[in-house]
C-alpha cells in the first residue's frame, strides 16, 4: 500500500481522500474515485482467500442507489450464474452490499451508502 500511494501521490500528482490503513482513496474531481486495497483486506472485504491462483486481485464495485436495487441486483446476478460470495447485508463501514463472482470468476463489490446520494456514478 506504501509503495502503492507513493506512486499515485508522487509519481502521478493524485491526492489522497481517504486513507483507512487497509484501502486508500484518491479525490476523483468529479468521476469515479479510484480506491485501492491491500489483498488481504480486499479478499477479506468480499470474503474470499487472499491464497492461490482462486483470487486475482482485483474487485470490481458496482454502486447503486438504493439497498433494494443491491438486493434486485444480487438476485439477479445469483439467477444469471455467479456466485454469491457475501449475500447482501450491513457492511462493516456502514453502508448495505454484498459480492459476487461471475462465471468467470471476476468478483464484484455491489454496494449502496446513503451519504452517496450525490454520486453521479451510481446507477
Amino acid at each position: 500500500m506504501d509503495r502503492a500511494k507513493r506512486f499515485y501521490t508522487e509519481g502521478l500528482g493524485w491526492t489522497i481522500k481517504d486513507d483507512w490503513g487497509i484501502s486508500v482513496f484518491f479525490a476523483s474531481d468529479g468521476a469515479s474515485p479510484v480506491g485501492f486495497y491491500g489483498r488481504e483486506g480486499l479478499a477479506g472485504q468480499v470474503g474470499t482467500s487472499p491464497d492461490g491462483s482462486g483470487f486475482s486481485g482485483l474487485v470490481l464495485t458496482y454502486v447503486v442507489r438504493s439497498e433494494k436495487r443491491v438486493d434486485e441486483v444480487m438476485a439477479e446476478a445469483g439467477k444469471a450464474g455467479a456466485t454469491i460470495l457475501k449475500p447482501a447485508g450491513p457492511l462493516p463501514w456502514g453502508g448495505y452490499g454484498g459480492t459476487f463472482a461471475d462465471p468467470e470468476g471476476y468478483i464484484w463489490s455491489l454496494a449502496y451508502s446513503d451519504q452517496g446520494k450525490d454520486q453521479p456514478y451510481a446507477e
